[in-house]
């Protein structure tokens, strides 16, 4: 059991502790009352708190642990598209919603404290998937986390608000051939949804709506070093780096963060927490979904376990898959949806050959890095990541394929770490690369859905990735070794200067991932896209897919935000 948020409560913040608790089973209204009490709450905001929320988080209990044979919509994951959906559709519609998460409840500290975001690695909050060795990489095997709790992946990352360039976007059209897919569009929703709280771009930026996004604020001084830094290099600086920055050739700004008060704000923030006081939306936490249920072509429900006990439910308008980019894959290739030569042999019934369900995945590369020691160690702020750039390591390029991240933080991988002395007390640029050509795929080895599939990342496959790390990493020793940085280095750790030769080992053993797995149910209307313009699966019927497996192509920077936009338009099309 987890602890109840202490410091929310000593801050007022009592409807977001008693719904959380009451819906987790954590908290009933006796107990609520007299905790926040303790915490300095006074009786009337208490009990006023109560009364606002307390029938209606009780009535949401019930509903999980009540649950009925057939549901209009049922979706699969909780995180940055699956939310999005479910709380459109329970606050737009009629609707009755059924929201199945594997994982469990949000309202732990470190998922709900920005600085200990990446303690959540390796936990019971992800599903803890790894990469096959890979001789790119030195033979090594990448982790590849991704959220397995409410909010998904929302609720493990580092926060980052990354829109995409304008180019991705307009690549997306073309692959779906739906201009609903274009910038043009996806900027209308994008300014729809935003509370933006930094220097207004009414051109780009968006106010009131559901997101709240902001930019870092009390930032430690070596992430404005950095900013500063880039200058040195032909990097020039940007007020807000989802503005007209991301519309060009690139540049260097300050973080846009999804972090109010000092907490996260995970995407069930915004779009879902609220409507679970609506009867017409039901989430269950822990419960594991196992397949599809098909009548012919036509998904009917899905079955799934929950605390040992095996369930099956239907769906009279639609399931839609927002499980993330391995697990979605997995689920119709389980259901019969897949490559038929790889489902056969493992006795699994096809029921459509669609060669494209985990194809073409893609992740982006962080490398574990570039690494100077505080000359006066100075603390992380918010996430520990408060600066990035984006930049083309060929002229030749439209479009940006570099993003290293300033981290305030020691960031190697597992080799590097060992090669080099690290200090604790050290600050990091982590050398990335967001626009890779390298693809990889998802397979199953079994039937049985415990059983983790194969995933070969095709980690620097292509020559291409490797020049551009090669390149990224030599601009973030430039950077980091240039005058505005010198007053917060004593030395540099790694890499030193290296050979040609050198340089590109340190780049197979640094590299690691910036945990943006994406693109295996791609959009697109040729023989190895998996959903249409909109969304539905090729060749089956009562079935959607609304999270990163169906980029066409991973975008550029941080992928929780494009994640949103793909819930958004699943939810414009649903409703109408």
């Amino acid at each position: 059991m987890n602890p109840i948020d202490t410091d929310a409560l000593a801050k007022g913040d009592y409807l977001n502790v008693l719904e959380a608790g009451l819906v987790h089973g954590r908290l009933d209204r006796r107990r609520f009352i007299k905790l926040a009490l303790a915490a300095g709450a006074s009786l009337t905001a208490v009990q006023a708190a109560a009364q606002t929320l307390g029938d209606a988080a009780i009535t949401q209990r019930y509903n999980s642990q009540n649950l009925k044979a057939s549901y209009d919509y049922i979706v699969v994951g909780s995180g940055s598209g699956g939310a999005v959906v479910a709380g459109r559709l329970a606050s737009k519609t009629d609707a009755n919603v059924l929201v199945l998460e594997a994982g469990g409840t949000d309202q732990h500290e470190a998922v709900l404290n920005p600085r200990l975001w990446t303690s959540n690695i390796r936990t019971d909050r992800e599903w803890g998937f790894t990469a096959e060795p890979n001789a790119k990489v030195n033979g090594r095997s990448l982790i590849l986390p991704m959220g397995k709790v409410v909010g998904g992946g929302s609720s493990i990352n580092a926060m980052i608000w990354a829109r995409g360039h304008k180019n991705d976007f307009d690549f997306w059209a073309t692959e779906a051939g739906d201009d609903a897919w274009s910038y043009k569009k996806v900027l209308q929703i994008y300014k729809r949804i935003e509370d933006w709280h930094g220097k207004p771009d009414p051109d780009r930026r968006g106010t009131g709506g559901p997101i709240y996004v902001d930019r870092v604020r009390d930032v430690n001084p070596v992430a404005s070093a950095f900013v500063e830094a880039c200058g040195t290099v032909g990097i020039p600086a940007y007020e807000d780096m989802n503005g007209e920055m991301m519309e060009g050739n690139g540049g260097v700004a300050l973080a846009n963060v999804r972090i109010r008060d000092g907490r996260r704000l995970n995407i069930p923030s915004a779009y879902l927490w609220e409507n679970l006081k609506r009867k017409n939306i039901t989430l269950v936490t822990g419960a594991t979904v196992q397949k599809l249920e098909l009548t012919g072509t036509r998904v009917k429900g899905v079955t799934f376990v929950k605390d040992g006990a095996v369930h099956t439910v239907t769906a009279t308008s639609r399931v839609i898959l927002s499980a993330g980019a391995i697990n979605t894959p997995k689920l119709l290739m389980l259901s019969g949806i897949g490559p038929a030569q790889d489902l056969k042999p493992l006795g699994i019934e096809v029921r459509h050959d669609l060669q494209g369900v985990g194809q073409n995945f893609q992740d982006h590369i962080l490398a574990g890095g570039c690494i100077w020691e505080y000359k006066t160690p100075l603390p992380a702020a918010n996430s520990g990541a408060e600066a990035t750039f984006f930049w083309r390591s060929n002229s030749a390029l439209d479009t940006p394929d570099m993003q290293p991240f300033q981290e305030e933080m020691p960031y190697a991988s597992e080799v590097t770490g060992k090669q080099y002395e690290v200090p604790a007390g050290s600050w990091t640029i982590a050398p990335g690369i967001v626009r890779p050509r390298s693809t990889g795929e998802v397979k199953l080895t079994s039937k049985d859905f415990s059983v983790p599939p194969k995933i070969d990342g095709g980690f620097l496959r292509e020559d291409a990735d490797l020049t551009a790390l090669v390149h990224c990493i030599e601009l973030c020793r430039e950077i980091g070794n240039s005058a505005p940085l010198s007053n917060f280095a004593k030395r540099e750790v790694m890499p030193g200067p290296l050979s040609k030769e050198a340089l590109a080992n340190f780049a197979r053993n640094a590299t690691v991932t910036y945990f943006h797995e994406s693109c295996t149910c791609k959009m697109g209307k040729g023989d190895t896209s998996v959903v249409d313009g909109e969304l539905a699966v090729h060749g089956i019927e009562g079935v959607s897919i609304a999270d990163a497996s169906v980029m066409p192509r991973i975008t550029t920077g941080n992928t929780m935000a494009p994640t949103v936009i793909i819930g958004e338009r699943m939810a414009d099309i649903l409703i109408g």
